[in-house]
């Protein structure tokens, strides 16, 4: 079964930064577009990042300048880099990405998601 395994998460300063990590593992056959989404609390599920196969990236506006995604499609991982952060920031990220697999000799494709790693920027 396809898995999402995401990580990097945790408490930091305004200003600081950190870097998360998502990687997929079990029958895949090819992975195409992947991506970052956060929800903080009373807020709609939003897409910070996306990034195509062949690496073309988009972001939402109020991120632009400070994150960066990348993947690494020999490993099936896509990152990012989160710098300048700040409080509005804070929620669960989860990690997305557009799978083809194998399941009982059957191909699938669909949308596959990370378990959501916790991002808070506080003083």
């Amino acid at each position: 079964q396809v898995q999402l395994v995401e990580s990097g998460g945790g408490l930091v300063q305004p200003g600081g930064s950190l870097r998360l990590s998502c990687a997929a593992s079990g029958s895949i056959f090819s992975i195409n577009a992947m991506g970052w989404y956060r929800q903080a609390p009373g807020k709609q599920r939003e897409l910070v990042a996306s990034i195509s196969r062949g690496g073309n990236p988009n972001y939402v506006d109020s991120v632009k300048g400070r994150f960066t995604i990348s993947r690494d499609n020999a490993k099936n991982a896509v990152y990012l880099q989160m710098n300048s952060l700040k409080p509005e920031d804070t929620a669960v990220y989860y990690c997305n990405a557009a799978v083809t697999y194998i399941r009982g000799a059957v191909y699938y494709a669909d949308d596959i998601w990370g378990q959501g790693t916790q991002v808070t920027v506080s003083s």
